[in-house]
C-alpha cells in the first residue's frame, strides 16, 4: 500500500499509516515528512506511479481537499483514483470503478471517518459484469490517448 500525502494531508496520513499498520498492512510512505508547505501533485504523483507501475496494489493520497490530488493521480496511466468521503462513496468507487487510489479531504473528514472510509474501501471487491466492462471502456479511452515513449 502506497500512501501519501501534502502538507494538509499530513497528519491524517501518519494516522492512515497507523492504522493500516495497526492492521498488519505493508506500507509504503510516499511522503510528505512534515507540515511543511510542499506541492499536492508530486507526491499525488508519487503514490500514482508506484500503483501504476504494479509496484503497489493499492494507494492512498491526503491533501486538503482531495480533489487536486484525485486529478494528478488520474494522470498516471492504470490508476482509477476516487476522491471518497462518506462509506457510500468508498463501496461505489471500489465495486462499481474499480478505484486503486483512494484520495481523501483532510479538512473535511475527521480521523475517524477516514479510518472508516480507508477500511470500507479496502474491504470493498470489484464488481463484475456491468462494472468490468465499463472499467474496460475506460481503459480503452486511457489508450487511445496515450503517446508511445511517453516519459513516466
Amino acid at each position: 500500500m502506497a500512501v501519501g500525502a501534502d502538507h494538509g494531508g499530513f497528519e491524517l496520513k501518519s494516522s492512515i499509516i497507523e492504522h493500516l499498520r495497526d492492521q498488519g498492512l505493508p506500507v509504503h510512505d510516499c511522503g510528505c515528512t512534515s507540515k511543511d508547505a510542499v506541492d499536492y501533485p508530486d507526491f499525488a504523483h508519487a503514490v500514482a506511479n508506484l500503483v501504476g507501475t504494479g509496484v503497489c496494489r493499492w494507494g492512498i493520497v491526503v491533501d486538503g481537499a482531495g480533489i487536486g490530488s484525485c486529478m494528478a493521480a488520474n494522470k498516471v496511466p492504470g490508476v482509477r483514483a476516487a476522491l471518497c468521503y462518506d462509506l457510500s462513496s468508498a463501496r461505489n468507487s471500489r465495486e462499481h470503478n474499480h478505484a486503486n487510489v483512494l484520495t481523501l479531504g483532510a479538512g473535511l473528514i475527521g480521523n475517524g471517518l477516514a479510518h472508516q472510509i480507508v477500511d470500507e474501501w479496502l474491504a470493498t471487491p470489484w464488481g463484475p459484469d456491468r462494472h468490468a466492462r465499463r472499467v474496460a471502456k475506460i481503459t480503452d479511452i486511457e489508450k487511445r490517448y496515450l503517446r508511445p515513449g511517453a516519459e513516466a
